[in-house]
């Protein structure tokens, strides 16, 4: 499941995500949601999120549902 859509992510799921100076490799980073940061329902580039280790980036795929 990629990670463009707001409804499918859930703080406490393990994601990839591309941190904001990864963004010309696509080098993602995997780890915990904590907090969902964009507040709209869908984005093109992937929602926004904070990781339990702090780390903001957008949700490149959901990699276990909760």
């Amino acid at each position: 499941m990629d990670g463009k859509t707001r409804a499918n992510i859930k703080p406490g799921m393990l994601v990839n995500i591309v941190l904001k100076k990864d963004q010309r490799t696509g080098e993602l980073t995997e780890g915990i949601v904590k907090d969902l940061l964009t507040s709209a329902s869908f984005h093109h580039r992937g929602i926004k999120v904070r990781l339990q280790d702090g780390q903001i980036g957008r949700v490149q795929e959901i990699l276990e549902e909760d």
